[in-house]
Formats: C-alpha cells, structure tokens, sequence
C-alpha cells in the first residue's frame, strides 16, 4: 500500500471536514478498499496509486471549492464523488477575479503586486508577451500557475517551459551524471513552481505523457508549438539566433511568455543578448504584451528588494562613472597640442624649445658624424 499526507492550510477545519469529521468519512466509505485518516490539519491517506490518486483529486477539488464558498457541505461532497476524473480536472473554480490558482496544498495562488496583476492581464490579452524584472518579483512563478491554470482549463493540451543552459562560472563539462543531471538544475526553480501547485502524483503522469515538458531551450529547434502553454524564461541568456529560433516555433493556437532579467546576463562578455535585441526589432509590432517589473514587486525577503535597489543604485553610479571618463578621454584627445604624425622631429629645434627648461639643461651637444665609412677609417 501507498501512502500520502495532505496538510491544508488557510483552511477551517470545522467548515471543511464537516460536524465529526462527517466529509472525511463519507469519501473514505467510497473507497473502502483505501484507509483515509484526518488528524488535526492532516489527511492521510493509504491504499493502492490509482486510488490514492483519485481521492487526492477529489479532496483537491473541494479545497478549491471550500475556498471559493467558504463552506464544503454533504451535497458538495457527493457531486466531487460522482463526477468523473475528467469532469474533476476541468472544474474551473475561483474565489475572486484576481485569484489565479489553487495550490496543490490547497494554499492560493493570486498576483500581489500590482505589476504582477498587470502580467495577468497581459498574458489573458496577448498571445505574446515579454516579463522583465529582477530576481525576486514572480516572473517564473506567475507565468507557471497561469501555464498550469490554462491547462486545468482546457485553454491548452499542453504546457512547455525552456530555459537557455548557459555556463555561469562554472563548465558544465566538469558537473557530475549524464546530460539531464547536468542540466536539471538549471531547471530546479520550474520545478518547484510546479511542485507548489500539482499533486505529485498528477504532475509525475503529466510529464511522463508530455503533457508538461522541461527542457533546454536548444530541444526547441525544428519543433512547431501548437496548443500549448509555452514559457521561455532567463531568456536574457539566449543569443539573437536562439530567440529568434524559439519566437519562429508559435503556433496558431500557442499562448507565448518571455520573460528576463537584464541585470542578469551571464552570456561571453562580447555577446548580445537575444532579448535585448529583439525586444528593440519588435517593439513597433501590434498584438504583443510588455510588462516591466521593479524592486517594488519584489515578494522574497525584505532583504532582497533592498539588495535590488542597492544594485541598480550602484549601476546607476558605474554607468555615470564610465560617461564621464570617456568625456575626459575626449576632451583630453582634443587638447593634446600635436597629433601622432604632426609632431615635429626630434632635432628640430622649434621642438626642443617647447619643452620645459629642465628637460633642456640636460641636453648634450650633438656629435658630428661622418659622412661615409671612409671618414670614420
């Protein structure tokens, strides 16, 4: 036998397990061959994977429910037992507008930040849109539960998240396993983003039937994306012929994300980004969503938001720096009284007078040379 632990979490116990624990009871009366426990804010459950599986969907989707209503009733019980696993998985429910998602742990998912909310809208608007922001603001993590969302709704078939594979400070020839060890962590933060918000049993069938498939952005090529949820993130490490390859695979029916940090590129110092480029090549095309996030929507530690301002306080100052040393370089050019070729030679005399009375008390007189080599016999 299987077992699985379900915590809820922002939920009332009383208004979700019923009087007595009477919703708990009646799930685990239709699934006698399972044993299905609630301890405190815990609901265990232990019986065969399928079935296991099953009742993780049906509590899911009442969690989802309790939180839309507030309440989880007898009648609210038997129509989540009744309805078909299909019926389950594309039940659209949400508390209000602005929620986005309903965690696996039934915690919820919704835009914090204004400039969050405006990468809602621009993703529901648009069917190409481009997220940048430093590090902390939620571009991954939104755009993953509006993917996951799009999928639960039956928007999409499926979901394809990318990410470039670039060397930042260490060579991935020297990391240790195959080719997926080495490049998985690079995708870890994808994956916990998913983690968060599917069922780990659900997630483990989506990706074995590539339902939702991770990958570096090079398995993209020759590939026509089309009734799905894609996601290029960190695409400030693509170069211009990746991006373009990558923006080239849309589909009719594709729903398409971008997302990137300027302040963080990790491409070879002579390299320009992808994103860079082509968010000038395209910025006069209709249809397409931009949304620019700051150190004000940073939701990680309090810490964090200060750390991104003091940067972009320093790059400011470097930049300003760098501005005005090339200024005086420029100025100085300018100044300089001779130019390489107009100097004048070094036995001119109007040459020696111009320099300072110092340098001259050390001049020696010049020794008179001969005229051919028969004169110095």
């Amino acid at each position: 036998m299987v077992e699985k632990v379900i915590t809820l979490e922002n939920v009332s116990l009383v208004d979700f397990l019923g009087a007595d624990n009477q919703n708990i009871r009646r799930i685990a009366a239709a699934f006698p061959g399972s044993k299905i426990i609630s301890r405190g804010n815990e609901i265990k459950i232990q019986g065969p994977t399928e079935v296991i599986s099953r009742v993780n969907d049906i509590l899911s989707s009442l969690i989802e429910h309790y939180h839309q209503y507030g309440l989880v009733t007898d009648r609210d019980v038997n129509l989540h037992l009744s309805a078909t696993s299909e019926e389950a998985e594309g039940r659209v429910l949400a508390a209000s507008p602005d929620v986005i998602l309903f965690g696996a742990k039934g915690g919820i998912i919704k835009a914090k930040t204004p400039n969050q909310q405006k990468l809602v809208d621009a993703v529901l608007k648009h069917d190409l849109t481009f997220t940048l922001g430093p590090a902390g603001t939620g571009k991954t993590y939104i755009s993953v539960a509006l993917a996951v969302r799009a999928l639960k709704n039956k928007e999409v078939k499926k979901i394809i998240i990318s990410r470039p594979v670039v060397e930042a400070g260490e060579s991935l020839g020297f990391l240790p396993g195959d080719m997926k060890e080495k490049v998985d962590p690079y995708l870890r933060p994808i994956y916990d983003a998913l983690e968060d918000m599917i069922p780990a049993e659900k997630l483990k069938f989506y990706q074995e039937n590539k339902i939702i498939e991770i990958a570096p952005l090079a398995y993209m090529r020759g590939r026509t994306l089309n009734n799905a949820f894609v996601l290029l993130d960190e695409a400030q490490n693509t170069t211009p012929s990746q991006i373009k390859m990558f923006l080239t695979r849309m589909g009719p029916s594709a729903k398409v994300m971008v997302n990137g940090d300027r302040s963080q590129i990790d491409l070879p110092t002579r390299q320009k980004s992808g994103l860079m480029q082509a968010l000038d090549i395209l910025k006069n095309i209709p249809g397409i969503g931009y949304v620019e996030m700051t150190a004000e929507d940073v939701v990680r530690h309090r810490l964090v938001k200060e750390i991104v301002q003091a940067y972009d306080k320093f790059d400011v100052a470097e930049q300003r720096r760098d501005a005005e040393r090339q200024q005086r370089r420029r100025e100085g050019n300018e100044q300089r009284p001779y130019g390489r070729d107009e100097r004048p030679e070094r036995g001119n005399n109007s040459y020696r007078d111009r320099r300072h009375p110092d340098d001259r008390a050390y001049d020696l007189p010049e020794a008179e040379l001969p005229v051919n080599h028969e004169q110095a016999l």
